[in-house]
């Protein structure tokens, strides 16, 4: 096997993994299933990658140094556009909600399955101690003292559980549950990013203005 074709059944792999992770969780998922997914062996799932934890690792760092580093920049750079003036809340908001634009309007299908298996990664006790903290909590730290900017007289707690909650709204969202749907009869999707991006803007502003404004 030549290296071009080891690298594409690699990443053919890694997008079936990253597909029945995202719709199983890590326990409902084999290492056949994934293999049978992506039309190899199992000997050669297992050779590029290990054992089935160790590609649940891959899959997850894939995309997340992307995604962690751009949204990182997003802040940054919305802080130099600036240009003296301060930086606006709803700016801020956009940098953290970045995930959802992202996902929509990247090519690559395969973003919508990470931002499900991100939320179920928000969401677990045990996959989020290892991978959030190793790869977005290291970064909240930056958002926080964005918000202290906005809300100078803020208490740091109120601070913390604003951004709690709006992390729970963008795992929901992320999750792509279809719950909506159900509920809206069809009027909304939970597969329309763009959607739920315009309105959790205002909807995240207007929350943290009521609890940090006091």
């Amino acid at each position: 096997m030549n290296k071009k074709d080891s690298g594409l059944k690699s990443e053919r792999i890694l997008d079936v993994a990253e597909e029945l992770f995202a719709l199983h969780g890590y326990d409902g998922v084999t290492m056949r299933q994934i293999s049978t997914g992506a039309q190899v062996d199992v000997a050669l799932a297992n050779y590029h990658f290990g054992k089935k934890l160790d590609l649940f690792y891959a899959v997850f760092h894939r995309r997340a140094e992307l995604l962690g580093n751009t949204r990182r920049e997003v802040l940054r750079n919305s802080l130099e556009v600036a240009s003296g003036q301060p930086q606006t809340l709803e700016q801020i908001i956009e940098a953290f909600l970045l995930p959802l634009k992202f996902a929509q309007e990247s090519g690559d299908p395969g973003w919508k399955n990470y931002m499900a298996l991100l939320a179920y990664v928000m969401t677990s006790p045990v996959w989020s101690k290892t991978l959030m903290k190793n790869n977005f909590d290291k970064h909240v730290s930056e958002f926080i003292e964005a918000l202290k900017i906005i809300f100078p007289t803020a208490k740091e707690e109120d601070l913390h559980w604003c951004y709690h909650y709006v992390s729970g709204a963008l795992a929901l969202t992320l999750a792509q549950t279809g719950r909506i749907d159900r509920l809206s009869g069809g009027k909304c999707h939970s597969s329309d990013f763009d959607a739920a991006y315009q309105r959790m803007i205002p909807f995240m502003a207007a929350g943290f203005r009521a609890v940090c404004e006091k």
